[in-house]
Order: structure tokens, then sequence, then C-alpha cells
């Protein structure tokens, strides 16, 4: 009898420990899950979203977008993400074409046609054609250039801090076309 209480006690302390270690190692995939679902999460463990918008043209929609910072406040010194979630058909070779056309717009002849030639061979290498539903997400990081990510995988690694700058320009420069947008993502709509 005594060696079956001993028996019975090991077993439940046993089992007990194997819960909790079983809960344990839920609790660590969880996050892991998170980042293997949206891999660009890597980049920024702690980002909240600072602020969401929508992009419309002539009233239809193209885009919602989010900016992700795990600063309070937007600092384009520190890294961010930006996720797009497109809502139309919109091809590559038309996402390339006006980013370039928005950079000169912004830049004017600071960029040379060599380099912007070179920026387009690589927006061609990261970008793919979308449609509604899918997903871009651009993560700056300053200093070192820029990384994009579709809902499961890296798509490009830009190391390239100039193009990293003159690209996100493209929404959070002052002179942005899309002022109202800019002012959402950043948190700071009325």
């Amino acid at each position: 009898m005594l060696f079956n209480l001993r028996y019975k006690k090991t077993n439940s302390i046993a089992l007990g420990i194997a819960l909790k270690a079983l809960f344990i190692l839920l609790l660590l995939a969880i996050p892991q899950g998170w980042v293997l679902a949206n891999p660009w999460r890597a980049e920024l463990p702690q980002a909240k979203v600072l602020g969401s918008g929508e992009l419309t043209w002539f009233g239809l929609k193209v885009y919602s977008a989010k900016l992700w910072s795990e600063q309070k406040t937007f600092d384009p010194n520190s890294p961010y993400a930006l996720e797009l979630t497109y809502q139309r058909r919109i091809s590559r070779e038309q996402f390339v074409e006006t980013s370039l056309d928005e950079i000169k717009r912004l830049f004017g002849a600071r960029y040379n046609d060599a380099q912007l030639k070179s920026w387009a061979a690589e927006m061609n290498r990261a970008f793919t054609d979308v449609k509604d539903g899918d997903q871009l997400i651009g993560v700056h990081l300053p200093g070192v250039g820029c990384r994009f990510y579709n809902r499961s995988q890296l798509l490009a690694d830009i190391r390239d801090p100039e193009f990293a700058k003159a690209f996100f320009a493209i929404w959070f420069d002052e002179r942005t076309k899309d002022s109202q947008l800019r002012a959402q993502l950043m948190g700071v709509a009325k």
C-alpha cells in the first residue's frame, strides 16, 4: 500500500511538471508563430500601429496602409514598417514606374539616371504584381537600407540607405502627394 501511494504521488508530481512544461512551450511558440506568419515582425518585435489610412484615386480604393513603429511617435531615424494591403490589381511595372516618378518629383535632379536605373532594377526584384488582398510590407532600417516582405516571406533586402530614404519619402516627406494619408499614418490626423 505504501508503495502504491508513493507511485501515485510520484506520477502526480511528474504529470504536474509535464503540464507546466507544455504550457511554457505553448507560450513560447505563440510569438514564434506570429513571426512565422508575419516574418517582418522579427525586425520590429515590439512594434505597434502608429496610424492607418487609405489611398484612393478618383474615389477608387487603391490600398489601405498602416505604419508600425516601436516608437510612440513617428521618427524617420528609427526603424519602422509600412504595411500596404492592396484593394485592386497593380502591375509590378506600374508600381516601379510610379515610385520612380514620385522620387523624381520629390528630389528633382538629386539622383542621376544611373542611380534611378539601379533603383528600378532593385524595385523590379523586390516587387510583384499585386491583386486585391495582397500585402507588401516595407521595413525601413536607417543607416542600412530596407527590406520588403509579403505576408509569408522576405522578397528583397536592399542595402542602400539613400534608396530607403527616397522610397519611403513617397509617403512620409512633407511634400508627399497625399498629405492626409501621411498625417493618418503618423497618427496626427485631425
